[in-house]
């Protein structure tokens, strides 16, 4: 905990009541709409893309929730995020790692129901198949795949996947996203969400997504 915060247990707390009150849906909802509304869009999304990530866990997550993905070669959890089609977050579930794409997938589809009108979701090819049929089935919401070109060779973007792996890249930039060091899962998750309030936050002062920062040169004299 840095120097300049109170005792930790204060902390957790205030993060305890917050995160019990909703808090940070509320904010995630509200900055959201707040974010498209500035850059001429409807105020709640239409379609949203999926996606997931593997992180290391640290010593604190415990063994009831943490997992291998083989895949990966990563022992920790994995993060199963749904934004919309501007990488803005709408919802989040944080498993132990050794979950499938398809199980986890039902969890953050599910939350994304929940929490938004979007019934149109991009992913990728690991949740094709009865994933494809479970959301059509049982929530109404139409999953399409977004499969690589037959003649692709080497790395491409694609763009209705870009945008939520940028998301996600731009999530561990925060120090506390970078691996798991939450001993539940829930505040593994409230804590991503707090990364992308504070990602939400400086896109609205700027009016634009965050952008990587140009190499600068330097001219010898």
């Amino acid at each position: 905990m840095p120097a300049d915060l109170p005792p930790w247990q204060t902390v957790y707390w205030h993060f305890a009541r917050w995160e019990d009150a909703g808090v940070t849906e509320k904010l995630l909802t509200a900055l959201r709409i707040k974010a498209r509304t500035a850059q001429g869009r409807e105020p709640e999304p239409s379609a949203g893309v999926l996606d997931r990530q593997s992180v290391k866990g640290a010593d604190t997550v415990g063994t009831d929730s943490r997992g291998y993905d083989a895949s990966k070669k990563i022992d920790g959890r994995k993060r199963f995020i749904v934004t919309e089609t501007a990488g803005l977050l709408i919802a989040v579930a944080v498993l132990a790692a050794s979950w499938q794409d398809p199980d986890g997938g039902k969890t953050a589809l599910l939350g994304m129901y929940l929490r938004s009108p979007v019934r149109h979701v991009f992913a990728d090819q690991g949740f094709a198949g009865r994933f494809v049929d479970w959301a059509r089935d049982t929530l109404k919401t139409t999953v399409e795949i977004v499969r690589k070109p037959a003649d692709q060779q080497g790395f491409a973007v694609h763009p209705r996947r870009w945008v939520v792996e940028g998301t996600l890249a731009r999530l561990t930039a925060h120090r506390r996203v970078a691996r798991d060091y939450e001993r539940h899962p829930e505040a593994s998750e409230a804590v991503i969400r707090w990364a992308a309030i504070n990602g939400m936050l400086g896109r609205i002062t700027r009016g634009h997504p965050a952008q990587s920062q140009l190499r600068r040169t330097f001219a010898w004299i």
